[in-house]
């Protein structure tokens, strides 16, 4: 089956005030059946200025459950999205360097 995976991240400052909210997409995938409670291994986000990317470093992965699962019937194909335990990053400690 195939589904949209997303990550809602918030992007706070050192004193913890909110700059930003996105939802991150990870990108479509082709995958067995998916339930609530699983978890997947990507790449650790990370910022570079102001935009959420994958922080590429060596052992820079991470394993995030699965918070919910949404089917969009109102569109046709239907759309599903798997939803992953939303993270903070903060400027200043996620920065993961310059956009090249």
């Amino acid at each position: 089956m195939k589904y949209t995976i997303v990550q809602s991240v918030k992007i706070v400052d050192m004193s913890d005030e909110i700059m930003s909210e996105v939802l991150f997409d990870h990108g479509a995938h082709e995958l067995p059946t998916l339930a609530v409670g699983s978890s997947v291994i990507t790449y650790q986000l990370g910022l570079q200025q102001f935009d959420v990317v994958y922080d590429k470093r060596e052992g820079k992965q991470q394993r995030i459950r699965i918070v919910d699962i949404e089917t969009d019937l109102m569109v046709s194909p239907p759309v599903t999205r798997v939803f992953l335990e939303p993270v903070t990053l903060i400027i200043g400690q996620h920065d993961v360097g310059q956009i090249l």
